[in-house]
């Protein structure tokens, strides 16, 4: 017989707060539950992400719903003898409203959560992801069993259209377009793959899902197998995932020894198996053709389309692909109904989105909102608002591919047509937020040299023209640039857009063009003030000295590495400003605030 738990503590084991010893917490909890006696008693479950990165490790109690946030594994013994056995809450590890400086011990009172709805990601900080009976017992299989036994292949596919259902990978294309495009095309072999292979950087939102919840994916890949007539699957995954690697083999494991993944699933002539196939980490075989030729083991490069994969794929079968937060959110619609997925979102953006909120922001994490939510509510409510009580600047959606938002668009509902018409764009999730001492030239100049690096180099317009234009935003950083590469900028920017191969390309001019837009100022600053607005481009830097405050110390002289400071004892220095390297060592060293930068 099974044993009832009284509580339960559900620990965070994604890796963020692995990363920060949750592991080590899990372990001394479940010693100190032992060494009371309560083993039988109290639970301790490691859960997928509970999107909080900012406040992890976190420990969730249930049945009281107590919140614990940034735990040590010394904090272990308190939380038994404190909580678990005496029924007092811990006032020092429960979340503090940074702005009321108000205790708050429920998740749901704090500003993180109250405005999330979460579908994708509805188990993950639930249940324990190597555990199938818990993945059962909040509904799990129970879509995939509805499809086989009460539902035909064009029911599910009209379902899925019918919930207006987009492809959460950055295209946007109708989910249920796509499945329907795929089973009507003719052939004897077919194939359900899904994308996790999530290039962008600061983005782990298909990582946490597959840590989290992945049983959730093989459900609905076996789903959408049903519908296209496919009885194979396939996992792209990046090898540098291993965490979720290993609970996906456990999944698939345990998903095939309850008999709902092989032969005969839920007593009917349907087959399906999964295989995962590991990623070297390129960030352009997030394209799907890219990523078919990479599971083929050929180079990782795009093809023109048509033909679209839908009709020529993988091993040039119909192959239909869609990535991690897609497929999670499937189960959900059959159980549910389309008409309740409709009624999320906005007109042509159903349902809810996933993004990676980071960057200079208060409560960075993992977060679901409904499509419609404006920047506004995810910066300021969600993400509590710029650190250090900086003033916002600018956020980037879509990864390194996106465009820089300004404080004009705070008010923007988030959807892919929205974003898109702002000169930004959904992409798969990235939100990272910029404040005031960022400069949007050298960050135009960061994504840039990201897209340089991970082009595959197929096409000339995105092999040499990213190059071109990396070099031109070098040069305006370094101080060198010339009124003329302004008009350059922008102008191959638009060509590189126009004529690249793929998204790659077509969408890299993108943080050049929405920063010339937004923040054309800090170009013109650049080129003819010889100044950086926000101090980040290090060339323009010029450090002087006070001779008011200079009492020739001699400080500075001794420690500045290229000996640009030269005087003599108790006599005003000079800074030889060809020969400093503006490393701001000076500045550091001096006592008396006798150096500036100008």
């Amino acid at each position: 017989m099974d044993t009832k738990y009284r509580m339960h503590l559900l620990v965070c084991g994604g890796t963020g707060c692995i990363a920060s010893k949750s592991s080590q917490l899990i372990q001394l909890l479940k010693e100190e539950l032992e060494a009371n006696g309560l083993e039988k008693e109290v639970q301790v479950i490691s859960t997928g992400c509970f999107g909080f990165c900012e406040k992890g490790p976190i420990v969730k109690v249930l049945p009281d719903n107590t919140f614990y946030t940034q735990l040590k594994p010394e904090d272990a013994k308190e939380i038994v003898a404190e909580h678990v056995i005496k029924g007092r809450y811990i006032e020092r590890l429960l979340y503090v409203n940074p702005e009321t400086q108000e205790i708050i011990r429920d998740a749901k009172n704090m500003g993180f959560y109250r405005k999330q709805m979460r579908i994708a990601l509805r188990n993950c900080g639930f249940i324990n992801p190597e555990n199938i009976d818990e993945y059962i017992a909040r509904n799990g299989y129970s879509a995939i069993a509805k499809c086989l036994t009460e539902m035909t292949p064009s029911e599910v596919i009209d379902e899925v259209k019918k919930s207006g259902m987009r492809g959460r990978g950055g295209g946007g294309f109708p989910t249920g377009l796509k499945w329907e495009i795929t089973s009507k095309s003719i052939s004897d072999q077919k194939y359900v793959v899904c994308n996790a292979d999530e290039g962008d950087p600061g983005a782990f939102m298909d990582r946490s899902v597959l840590e989290g919840d992945p049983h959730s994916v093989i459900e609905a890949m076996a789903i959408c197998g049903y519908c296209i007539g496919a009885n194979k699957g396939i996992v792209y995954i990046r090898a540098e995932y291993p965490l979720a690697i290993k609970r996906l083999k456990i999944a698939l494991q345990q998903a095939k020894e309850y008999g709902l993944l092989g032969e005969n699933i839920f007593g009917t002539d349907f087959e399906f198996t999964i295989d995962i196939k590991y990623g070297a980490g390129a960030f352009v075989c997030g394209e799907e053709t890219a990523l078919i030729h990479s599971m083929e083991g050929l180079r990782g490069e795009p093809t023109i389309k048509p033909p679209f994969p839908s009709v020529s794929g993988y091993l040039t079968q119909p192959t239909n692909v869609n990535n991690v937060e897609t497929f999670a959110s499937i189960p959900v619609i059959i159980l549910k109904g389309s008409e309740w997925f409709a009624s999320i979102g906005t007109e042509y953006s159903k349902g809810t989105k996933v993004f990676a909120l980071a960057g200079k922001i208060n409560n960075v994490g993992l977060i679901e909102v409904p499509m419609g939510t404006t920047l506004r509510e995810v910066i300021f409510e969600i993400g509590g608002g710029i650190k250090d009580g900086k003033k916002f600047k600018a956020v980037q959606t879509g990864g390194p591919s996106g465009g820089c938002l300004t404080e004009k668009h705070l008010d923007l509902p988030i959807d892919f047509d929205s974003l898109t018409a702002a000169g930004s764009m959904m992409g798969s999730g990235g939100m990272i937020v910029m404040d005031e001492d960022d400069c949007m030239v050298a960050m135009a100049k960061f994504y840039l040299e990201f897209t340089v690096e991970e082009s595959c180099g197929k096409c000339a317009p995105c092999r040499i023209g990213n190059k071109r234009l990396h070099e031109m935003l070098t040069k305006l950083c370094e101080a060198n640039g010339v009124e003329e590469d302004l008009d350059l900028l922008r102008n191959l920017s638009v060509v590189v857009k126009d004529t690249s191969l793929c998204g790659l390309g077509q969408t890299s001019p993108n943080p050049i063009l929405s920063t010339m837009e937004n923040f054309y100022e800090e170009y013109h600053a650049h080129v003819f003030d010889h100044k950086c607005p926000s101090g980040q481009c290090q060339s323009f830097r010029r450090y002087y000295i006070d001779a008011e405050h200079c009492i020739g110390c001699m400080v500075c002289a001794r420690n500045c590495p290229t000996n640009a400071i030269t005087g003599v004892k108790k006599q005003v220095h000079i800074i030889n400003q060809l020969i400093c390297i503006k490393c701001g060592v000076c500045m550091e060293k001096c006592k008396f605030d006798s150096i500036y930068l100008n």
